[in-house]
């Protein structure tokens, strides 16, 4: 029996061979390689987005306001008392009207 290739033969075509040992070596190294860089990557992405988290909470810590306390009662007593001279003052005639505003708007800041 006389072997003739076909028409899809290829020509010199090799038998298939198992690697020897520097072809496996040279793949698992290829692997390796391939598994430390998408390692790296995810953990430089992890940590990108952890560092993005911590400036936004940073962020928010920043933006919350705190209510001014309230003035206390004996302080406004106190405005309150002092507004009412100042009204007298102006009704006897002791203070003029231009008097009388700039006295206020002092007091009152």
């Amino acid at each position: 029996m006389v072997f003739r290739p076909g028409p899809f033969a290829r020509p010199f075509a090799r038998p298939f061979v198992r690697p020897g040992l520097l072809g496996t070596v040279a793949r698992s190294a290829v692997v390796a390689g391939t598994a430390a860089a998408t390692v790296n990557a995810v953990n430089r992405r992890s940590q990108r987005r952890a560092a993005e988290q911590q400036a936004y909470e940073a962020r928010q810590q920043e933006t919350t306001y705190e209510p001014e306390p309230a003035a206390s009662n004996s302080d406004a007593d106190e405005m309150i008392a002092k507004l009412k001279e100042l009204g007298q003052l102006h009704e006897s005639g002791v203070l003029s009207d231009d008097e009388f505003a700039a006295a206020k708007a002092k007091l009152l800041g």
